[in-house]
Parts: structure tokens; C-alpha cells; sequence
């Protein structure tokens, strides 16, 4: 008796632990997962502002104080920089991998200056830089990842209308471009 219950209760915890990893390994196998959605953007290395309302790809930024960009990367061929400056209340940026895994994030409060400068790049490709680092990333953070491909997530606040200008200045002119080791 106690063998069968023992069987029985192993076979209902596999069989959830099953359905477990079936539901959420779901959104990767369906194409609707979160980098396969930011890519469908348009190009890569360009942050894209989402709008109140789902656009093609369909994201959108549901909160109405925060203004939110998106940007695909991939760090292949080079690393990939990412800039903004401007005058907002509070921003910040989380880097993903393309299995949506959270790499780095900061804010202007643990920017140097309230700027935001990082460069995202293999262990290989920062080493390389890190032999002879260029006076312009004298005080970018840099990051490593092992994975080629990601997406950045670009957030700043507009608590009232009269912010918004400011914010959406502050998204469309951020850059999300490859450095080549030129000044960018």
C-alpha cells in the first residue's frame, strides 16, 4: 500500500513539474517571447519608443508615468554602446540576453554624472579594449555578456504633461550602436 502511494505521488509531482516547464518555456517556443517581439521592432541598434496602444510587433508601455524605448543588439561582430542625456526626473535601462535574462541594469542614480554610458560587449572584445581603452569610454561602465544577441529596455519618467517632451527627447536621441573603436 505504501509502495502505491509513494508511485502515485511521484507521478502527480512529475506530471506537474511537467506541465511547470511546459507553460513556461511556452513563449520561447511560440515566438512571442519578449526579445522575438523586440526584434519585430525594425532594425537593430535603434531604440524604437513604444506608444499607449500595442504596435505591430505588440508591445506597447501601459504605464502612464513612465515613457519606455526598446532596443535588439547584437554584440557578434562588436560591442554595442549604449548613450542618453537629458534633463528627466529618473531614468533607467536593463540589458537582456535573448533567452530574457536580465544581464545589467542601472539608473541615473548609479550612473557617473546622470548619463547614461555602457558599453556591452564578449569577454574577448573588452579585454581587447581594455589594453588600450579610448579617452571616450574613460568613464563608460563596461559590461560582459557570453551571448551574442540581447535587448535593451530604456525607461524615464513623465509623472505629469509637462515632462513629455523632455522624456521622449531623452528616448529618441539615446543611442544603442555598435563601436567599432571610432569615436561614436
Amino acid at each position: 500500500m505504501l509502495r502505491m502511494l509513494f508511485g502515485l505521488l511521484a507521478g502527480l509531482f512529475g506530471a506537474a513539474l511537467l506541465h511547470l516547464v511546459i507553460i513556461l518555456s511556452l513563449p520561447h517556443f511560440t515566438g512571442k517571447d519578449a526579445a522575438t517581439r523586440i526584434l519585430a521592432e525594425g532594425d537593430i541598434d535603434k531604440f524604437y519608443l513604444l506608444g499607449q496602444t500595442d504596435d505591430t510587433a505588440g508591445l506597447s508601455n501601459d504605464d502612464p508615468y513612465v515613457r519606455t524605448a526598446v532596443c535588439s543588439f547584437s554584440i557578434e561582430d562588436d560591442p554595442v554602446r549604449f548613450t542618453a542625456r537629458g534633463n528627466v526626473p529618473f531614468w533607467s535601462i536593463a540589458l537582456y540576453d535573448e533567452a530574457s535574462n536580465e544581464v545589467f541594469s542601472m539608473n541615473d542614480r548609479t550612473s557617473v554624472g546622470g548619463a547614461l554610458d555602457i558599453l556591452i560587449g564578449s569577454p574577448i572584445q573588452l579585454t581587447e579594449l581594455r589594453k588600450a581603452l579610448p579617452p571616450e569610454l574613460q568613464k563608460t561602465i563596461l559590461v560582459e555578456t557570453t551571448r551574442t544577441e540581447g535587448y535593451a529596455v530604456l525607461r524615464t519618467l513623465a509623472p505629469q504633461p509637462s515632462f513629455d517632451a523632455a522624456a521622449n527627447n531623452f528616448l529618441s536621441e539615446a543611442g544603442c550602436d555598435e563601436f567599432t573603436g571610432a569615436s561614436n
